[in-house]
């Protein structure tokens, strides 16, 4: 007979062989080993530690990690391999099975475990700086796919007139609010080349990624970052602006929704797209719900409690916390638009 006990005890031993797999992922995506087997084939571990350039006994040790979890394929000649499959999830900027930057996301976390200690005990928070270059990296990696397909060819689309309004008006101003690294923001000058479209984050380096990237993409004569909160948005009237998995950071998101709500033009929209997570909490739950509130207990909580005053959102953000933080910012609408997405929810507010 298994029992509670037993069943706990396995359910721990697998999450923890997941976490190596995830620990594998990470070494892989970081150091290159991926992509060199999806771009130069089949190798042995002397063959790949030569092209990336690390040590053969890491990298054989790597490799048979990754065989024996199924993710590489080997041959008889000791030869490892990475399918075409795979290499969706594991290699591919684009692709809407990319899997391989959550691993940086949980490395990050994982490593302010320490600090996370200190802050549950004193009420304090942890900041998103203090998670480094493989949170910021990572989540705009795990974004960047369903951004580039989806935002400007499915999401806003969906919203008919604001569709139709960026689509024929090219003194169209459209706000990215908290855009991170700027894969949104150049999705939307991507899909309304008439638009004036301005990306707006608190962080820094985010801002300045955000301006390689459109560089990159050769969109930065069609986009603009700035580097601020909502009131460096002094450029008149905005016809949309739009909050991607932001609001629930915000240490007080009622000034900042209160802010753009102001700089709208008469019937203006804010898309604000954030977690889809359950309506109520309910105990046991699905592993979507757990997985939005294990990034909550790590990350979002901590940074929004970095400062001062903070309403303490978290990840789980109900739709009825949103209609609230947007009611008392003045706004006289929320919607949620039926867009289906497995992780996201989508409002529109107006008035």
């Amino acid at each position: 007979m298994i029992t509670s006990a037993d069943a706990l005890t396995e359910r721990l031993f697998a999450a923890t062989v997941a976490s190596f797999d995830l620990a594998g992922v990470y070494l892989g995506d970081r150091l290159g080993l991926y992509r060199s087997l999806h771009a130069n084939g089949p190798a042995t571990p002397e063959e790949l530690a030569r092209r990336t350039g690390t040590d053969a006994r890491y990298v054989r040790e790597w490799l048979e990690q990754q065989a024996v979890g199924a993710i590489l394929d080997v041959d008889a000649e000791h030869r490892f391999s990475l399918s075409r499959e795979h290499a969706a999830v594991l290699v591919h900027d684009e692709s809407l099975n990319l899997m391989a930057p959550v691993s940086r996301m949980v490395a990050a976390a994982f490593g302010r475990l320490p600090a996370l200690v200190d802050a549950y005990r004193s009420g304090d928070g942890v900041g998103w700086e203090a998670y480094g270059p493989d949170m910021r990296e990572g989540q705009a990696a795990f974004n960047r796919p369903a951004f580039t397909h989806l935002l400007g060819g499915e999401w806003l689309p969906a919203v008919g007139d604001l569709h139709e309004r960026l689509q024929a008006d090219p003194a169209a101003l459209v706000a990215d609010v908290a855009c991170g690294e700027g894969w949104s923001t150049i999705a939307i000058a991507r899909a309304y080349p008439k638009a004036r479209v301005i990306g707006i984050d608190l962080d820094a380096p985010s801002i300045e990624a955000a301006r390689h990237n459109a560089a990159e993409s050769r969109l930065d004569g069609s986009v603009e970052f700035r580097h601020g909160d909502a009131a460096v948005l002094d450029d008149g009237p905005s016809d949309a602006a739009i909050i991607i998995e932001a609001v629930h950071d915000m240490a007080n998101p009622v000034p900042v929704l209160r802010s753009i709500r102001n700089a709208l033009v008469p019937g203006g929209s804010l898309i604000v797209v954030d977690e889809r997570v359950a309506e109520t909490f309910a105990a046991p739950s699905d592993d979507l719900e757990r997985f939005m509130y294990g990034w909550s207990i790590t990350t979002c909580l901590p940074d929004g409690r970095s400062r001062s005053p903070s309403v303490a959102t978290g990840t789980v953000m109900r739709p009825s916390t949103l209609r609230s933080y947007a009611t008392e910012a003045g706004f006289t609408e929320v919607e949620i638009l039926p867009i289906e997405n497995d992780f996201f929810r989508f409002y529109r507010l107006r008035g």
